[in-house]
């Protein structure tokens, strides 16, 4: 066959090989009375990996250009045009042409590997089992009647919980609000969706800190916003590089993680947090306040949300119970301007028609009761014990390799790796020997960098862990 593929091309090889057939068909190069070369010789032909040939006779095959005929192996189709056969859908052209993207490879890999292996997870943001309130919640499922309905909800969630999560906030984040103010969203990740789709537009400009969750987020490259980072200090963000952001790309929005930061574990200063709100008000720019970990606080220190600060009703503030109680009841909720509430609202109602009423009921239940309190203080105790544990385990493992700012809050921490080495790698022989974490490129701009989390395992397993990480990077 004379064709080579480029390997240097955006395009795929075995999109590439599929559109030279597909040509070659069209132009009499391939006609319908010989065979294809099969996919093992067509790929020895071409010096490339025989999955690369499967993957376009397939696509060939779904437009019916082509047909797999056992023992006289693949044959271009006597009928093209469709007129006696039924075609089958180009699937990866459909799942290629979407405008919703999909996660990064990395975090896909890492996704896959947590769930299908016995695998020490130091990446999942996720708490662990034991840490949730199980006797807690067994108890309002089994002692007290569901009081709820099992019909639609309102549109902004249930009633009694929000005026529960307005009593909660101002109690245990001094924020401000009322029922109306608040809508009730599956987890923190569909609030932040509803505010990207909702609020900005194709082309706007957005602030985001650098390193940060929402680092690599395809909603953003999915709605086509353009981000702008700012880069993370010991005590947060920079104002001033808010400021020249703002002057020189009219950003339209900030996102901010100001309380125990994820990834880096810090806490935005106080004199920081009012400067923001200043330029806020100054320039008429948004904050969104992403805030899971405010209340985790290993000093007892009391953290001022930024919200708490905000007497102009420039921020939104979105929270959950998914990092404090448990990611499986889908409860968050976002605080802002009633008709941003009801903008929002009438959105999520398009995508599924309102939350759950029986998680509402549960999470309103615990919220309401003293549970709720002795949980967190239990909870912020299991998390420095298992914070001090990872510190202990870098420490005792790779000494004067790694750099790294100890968390006083939250369940993440934020590791410089000083030895240069391959990230990717670094990940796969971790793998092979058992333990997971998140590559530094997939949060951030700076190299060498790793993202541990300790809320996912025990002390033991935590341990364990970072001994089979030293491993795996000396072994680079």
């Amino acid at each position: 066959m004379d064709w080579k593929p480029d390997r240097n091309a955006k395009k795929a090889i075995y999109k590439q090989l599929a559109e030279f057939i597909e040509n070659g068909i069209a132009d009499g190069t391939f006609p319908p009375d010989k065979p294809l070369p099969s996919e093992r010789n067509l790929a020895k032909e071409l010096n490339v990996n025989r999955s690369t040939v499967v993957a376009a006779y397939d696509e060939l095959e779904s437009n019916g250009l082509i047909q797999r005929n056992r023992g006289s192996g693949t044959t271009i189709s006597k009928d093209i045009w469709g007129i006696t056969k039924k075609r089958i859908p180009s699937w990866n052209r459909y799942v290629e042409a979407g405008s919703f993207l999909p996660n990064q490879p990395v975090i896909q890999r890492i996704r896959k590997e947590a769930v299908e292996h016995k695998l020490i997870n130091l990446a999942s943001g996720e708490l662990s089992e034991d840490l949730f309130p199980l006797k807690f919640l067994r108890e309002i499922t089994s002692t007290r009647s569901f009081i709820g309905s099992l019909g639609y909800d309102h549109p902004q969630g249930n009633e009694l919980l929000r005026g529960t999560i307005t009593k909660h906030v101002k109690q245990f984040r001094k924020i401000e609000t009322n029922p109306s103010s608040i809508l009730i969203t599956s987890g923190a990740q569909q609030a932040l969706h509803l505010v990207v789709q909702c609020l900005l537009k194709p082309g706007d400009a957005v602030a985001l800190e650098d390193p940060s969750y929402n680092y690599n987020l395809p909603i953003f490259k999915s709605a086509g916003i353009k981000p702008y980072y700012l880069p993370v200090g010991k005590d947060g963000i920079e104002p001033d590089d808010l400021l020249t952001l703002y002057k020189k790309h009219r950003i339209r929005m900030i996102f901010l993680n100001p309380s125990y930061q994820n990834p880096t574990g810090t806490l935005l200063s106080e004199t920081k947090r009012k400067a923001i709100l200043d330029i806020s008000s100054e320039y008429g720019i948004p904050v969104v306040e992403d805030d899971p970990y405010s209340l985790t606080s290993f000093t007892g220190e009391e953290v001022s949300t930024l919200k708490s600060m905000d007497i102009h009703g420039n921020v939104l503030y979105i929270s959950s119970l998914s990092k404090i109680v448990a990611s499986g009841l889908r409860i968050g909720w976002i605080i802002g301007p009633r008709p941003v509430i009801e903008r929002l609202s009438d959105a999520k109602q398009q995508i599924d028609f309102g939350h759950a009423s029986y998680t509402q009921w549960i999470a309103n239940d615990f919220l309401e009761s003293e549970n709720f309190n002795s949980h967190i203080k239990g909870l912020v105790k299991e998390l420095e014990k298992r914070r001090n544990q990872i510190v202990t385990s870098l420490n005792y493992f790779l000494a004067d390799q790694v750099e790294f700012f100890i968390p006083q809050g939250g369940i993440h921490l934020w590791c410089n790796v000083k030895k240069d080495y391959n990230e990717m790698q670094l990940l796969e022989e971790s793998i092979k020997r058992g333990v997971i974490f998140v590559p530094g490129s997939t949060m951030g701009s700076k190299k060498g960098f790793v993202r541990f989390t300790f809320a996912r395992e025990d002390e033991e397993s935590i341990h364990e862990g970072i001994k089979r990480f030293a491993a795996a990077l000396k072994f680079l």
